[in-house]
């Protein structure tokens, strides 16, 4: 490697700079047992990101219509709760909420292949935190994926 490959490594970042040194991490989801792509393989942080939005989008209207009079403290706070609560009734019984179905995307239990409404909670509580979802392994699994023992995959 000479020295302009290993001063302009750090733009493609220590898992590119660490590949063009030879080293293998495989794709996404292997070491989990799941495909590299199509139907039930792991969810791509875009994907995710769109769900998301629509799920808080919707909770944020909900607050605002029903609820609160006009946008505020109070209708951050109370979508907050719509979100919590949403997302524990549709992650433990469907396996997704309206914007993870709207992106093609769907939690499951790592052993089960289904999620009870204790792994949501856990899942949405700590997703409500948002540190937990900004700390990702190299699976592309955020913390609170991990704890709860979930992955989130698509359709």
């Amino acid at each position: 490697m000479d020295n302009r490959q290993a001063i302009g490594s750090w733009l493609s970042g220590p898992r590119a700079a660490a590949e063009d040194a030879g080293a293998d991490f495989g794709y996404r989801g292997e070491q989990l047992g799941l495909p590299e792509s199509g139907p039930g393989s792991i969810a791509r942080p875009g994907r995710r990101l769109g769900a998301l939005a629509v799920d808080w989008g919707l909770c944020t209207l909900i607050a605002y219509g029903l609820i609160t009079d006009g946008y505020g403290q109070a209708t951050g706070n109370w979508a907050l709760l719509i979100f919590f609560v949403m997302g524990v009734l549709t992650v433990g019984t469907l396996g997704f909420t309206p914007g993870k179905r709207l992106f093609g995307l769907r939690v499951l239990a790592l052993e089960t292949g289904t999620v009870n409404p204790l792994r949501a909670l856990v899942r949405t509580v700590l997703l409500c935190l948002a540190l937990p979802a900004l700390i990702w392994d190299r699976d592309g699994r955020g913390l609170h994926d991990r704890l709860a023992r979930t992955v989130e995959v698509r359709i």
